[in-house]
């Protein structure tokens, strides 16, 4: 039986300081589940630093709206292919357009996961861990808001073993 597809939804390739960890991640969630890492695709990286040393402000922006909007077009297609999508919900706040990704999945009819690993309060009010609509959003696709990797892979295990493939 094929693995079911999940999006990794995660602001943390932004970062160096986070990259690892989202690697790692999605290596051992890979056990169980084909990652669909949107981070993959880095071939815009080299242009963005070009870009960030244009100094015509009218054509940096023109071509920065072109990428970004190739970019979200293929991160939405990412989402529409995969079975499910696993969020990473770190940070003061979820990332917008980590948000953004969870909400396009729930109304997709996706299976939605959320792993927090940070300790600190984001929730609206202490009956949630992250804001109320991001937790409802994933509430409301079967899926929940953990606190450690070790309950993100039990629920990619359980995902995948009681994975039904589309017709």
């Amino acid at each position: 039986m094929p693995k079911p597809s999940v999006y990794l939804a995660s602001p943390l390739g932004f970062a160096e300081s986070t990259r690892a960890f989202m690697h790692h991640l999605a290596g051992e969630l890979s056990t169980y589940v084909e990652v669909i890492n949107p981070w993959d695709d880095q071939r815009y990286a080299e242009e963005f630093v070009a870009l960030a040393a244009e100094n015509d402000w009218s054509r940096r922006t023109a071509r920065l709206v072109e990428i970004n909007r190739d970019l979200g077009r293929k991160n939405a297609e990412g989402i529409e292919r995969a079975d499910g999508l696993f969020a990473i919900l770190d940070g003061v706040d979820v990332d917008s357009g980590t948000a953004a990704e969870i909400g396009y999945a729930a109304a997709k009819g996706k299976f939605v996961a959320g792993l927090r690993t940070d300790f600190r309060l984001a929730g609206d009010n202490h009956g949630s861990l992250v804001n109320l609509q991001v937790e409802y959003f994933i509430a409301i696709t079967g899926g929940r808001v953990v606190t450690t990797v070790e309950e993100l892979l039990a629920i990619g295990r359980d995902y995948a073993e009681s994975f039904v493939p589309r017709p």
